[in-house]
């Protein structure tokens, strides 16, 4: 028999051998993962076994916190879905390289990043990211989104693909060398027999996927790389070339801070799946499962 994916509060509590009474208590000081449906309590079984995981390592909360920053790449959905949920993160989103180093160094206490690694074709994989070492690293998925070009209003330049970024009159917007969007269109381009450095790139780079949307809705640029759900808030036109996997890092003990717990539980109530449909660009099918667990 399938072992459910979401379990009631009496299963939860067999599971985790407790009694329903101590089990509310844990959900009411926010100790352990849950989430409400329709007024009704479920406990995802692969959240309760990385909390059951983390008290087997020992008392964390001898460990210094870390503060209760989101660094990585910036994603629509994500920067609303924490504001909504009041996550109480604050959002530092340079790009999904800088959001590994951060994490890595400790100065944020999840990492939203998109890095595809040309070699073996997956998305975040840690050993590629230099993560290996991190014996309590978790990657949460967060969403599979489409990639693709973004062009100005009606596409006054008739852009079809990625061939007409060649063209002499073209401008192309782009990212910071280890974003993933730049990783991306790298290799995009170069499976196109294209070198990223023989366009005509504009001359400043765009931080997050708002500042090269904002570039090419003014006019600084007439395409750019990025994401659907951005091309369309900002009222561009947009050629979808690639779906992607966008995914938390966090470090085990991460997940259970009430910053991380409030983002998830929120991200599971309907206005966050209902947004999604509206932005367009979004397959949510995945999220909240745990993708890598070390």
């Amino acid at each position: 028999m399938t072992a459910h994916a979401y379990l009631t509060t009496r299963e939860a509590a067999d599971y985790l051998r407790l009694k329903e009474r101590k089990l509310y208590d844990l959900v009411r000081q926010e100790l352990v993962p849950c989430t409400r449906v329709t007024g009704k309590l479920l406990f995802p079984r692969q959240a309760l076994d990385l909390w059951l995981m983390n008290h087997l390592e020992g008392d964390q909360r001898s460990r210094e916190p870390l503060a209760a920053i989101l660094a990585g790449s910036q994603d629509p959905l994500l920067e609303w879905a924490v504001r909504e949920s009041g996550s109480q993160l604050a959002t530092l989103c340079h790009g999904s390289g800088d959001g590994v180093r951060r994490l890595l160094a400790g100065q944020a206490l999840v990492a939203g990043v998109h890095l595809l690694d040309p070699d073996s074709g997956r998305y975040n994989d840690p050993l590629a990211l230099g993560l290996g070492g991190m014996r309590d690293l978790v990657a949460i998925r967060w969403a599979r989104r489409r990639q693709g070009l973004m062009l100005a209003p009606g596409n006054p330049l008739d852009i079809a693909g990625l061939a007409d970024l060649a063209r002499p009159q073209v401008v192309l917007a782009h990212r910071q060398p280890d974003a993933g969007a730049e990783r991306l269109l790298s290799l995009l381009l170069a499976r196109a027999g294209m070198r990223l450095e023989a366009l005509d790139l504009s001359p400043n780079v765009a931080l997050s996927e708002d500042d090269l949307a904002l570039a090419v809705r003014r006019g600084d640029a007439d395409a750019g790389l990025g994401v659907e759900a951005a091309a369309r808030r900002h009222g561009l036109d947009f050629i979808g070339l690639h779906d992607e996997c966008f995914d938390l890092l966090l470090r085990r003990r991460s997940y259970f801070e009430a910053p991380l717990q409030r983002l998830m539980r929120f991200a599971h109530d309907p206005r966050c799946r209902d947004w999604a449909a509206r932005a367009g660009g979004y397959d949510l099918g995945e999220l909240g499962e745990v993708v890598y667990n070390a």
